[in-house]
């Protein structure tokens, strides 16, 4: 009898260290990039939530109830920060009441501390339209500065999680060491990219512009978050004939009316970009955003 309790007791044991670990924390992240980037970083110690999906404007979210909830379970918020969220996760964090993932907390995280952000205004004018007044707050499309997220996003699990710093740690030398030879392979294959002109339908492109080297000869919006009308259409129609881009970028989650429009009379192609991970079947992880990106703007330009 002895000898059978020993057993039971030894095979409840073995059960107990083949099961997983649950995760140490609940990551709640405003948008896909930074929730495939916690998951890389975080591994199996956080249950990561991502509060918005590849074809939902980050902009112009919905404060739900659902997303109250899942925050006030959270022991950190990962955002992109830069007033991309300005419009309903202020609301979220103060109906969930965790004092934990305030502003100001270590629960709280904002991605645009961690790079130098680009098109900071240098006038405040809500005629203007959707101006953020500290820059432009679409930085996941520069991989460089996906590596700075990470480096800063390690630092501060290990802050809101210590017995898991080791685990952090180490993720991140993984990830970046990958990161660093995809980001290599990522440029070789896009040299023929630089100096390519283009138009862009919303402003969202300026980081991968900066980083590949393309010229944006401007916006079809005429002011950021404006849809373009038909005269605003046409004066583009006459600068494209005088200075011919080579194709316009589109983000996946936006209208295709005013890009269609334009690339139908410029016979130049439309490039729909996943634009975050999930806008494309193949931008299903933070590699294969870029992956596919690149393909795509390599494609337009034959």
């Amino acid at each position: 009898m002895l000898i059978k309790t020993i057993l039971r007791l030894a095979a409840l044991f073995l059960a107990v260290l083949a099961f997983p670990a649950a995760a140490a924390i609940n990551v709640f992240a405003t948008v896909p990039e930074w929730a495939a980037l916690a998951r890389e970083v975080g591994g199996d110690r956080v249950n990561v939530f991502s509060a918005t999906n590849a074809l939902q404007d980050p902009h112009r979210i919905e404060a739900r109830p659902s997303l109250i909830a899942r925050a006030r379970s959270s022991q950190l918020v990962v955002a992109t920060g830069a007033e991309l969220e300005i419009g309903w996760l202020p609301m979220v964090l103060r109906e969930a009441g965790n004092a934990a993932i305030q502003p100001g907390q270590p629960g709280y995280f904002e991605a645009a501390t961690a790079v130098r952000l680009l098109e900071v205004p240098v006038r405040l004018d809500r005629a203007d339209g959707d101006v953020h007044p500290g820059g432009n707050p679409h930085l996941q499309l520069d991989p460089r500065n996906i590596l700075k997220v990470a480096d800063a996003l390690a630092a501060r699990l290990a802050l809101v999680d210590p017995a898991g710093s080791a685990v952090y740690k180490a993720n991140l030398a993984r990830f970046a060491d990958k990161w660093k030879a995809a980001l290599v392979r990522w440029e070789q294959a896009a040299a023929s990219l630089r100096g390519a002109p283009v138009w862009v339908q919303h402003r969202a492109f300026p980081y991968l512009s900066d980083w590949l080297g393309l010229k944006e000869l401007g916006a079809l919006e005429p002011k950021p978050g404006v849809e373009p009308g038909s005269t605003q259409l046409a004066g583009i129609l006459e600068r494209q004939k005088a200075t011919p881009a080579r194709m316009i970028l589109r983000p996946a989650y936006t209208r295709p009316t005013a890009s269609d429009w334009l690339a139908e009379r410029a016979h130049i192609p439309v490039v729909v970009l996943p634009f975050t991970v999930g806008g494309s079947a193949e931008a299903n992880d933070l590699f294969g955003l870029f992956d596919d990106t690149v393909r795509r703007l390599l494609a337009a330009l034959k």
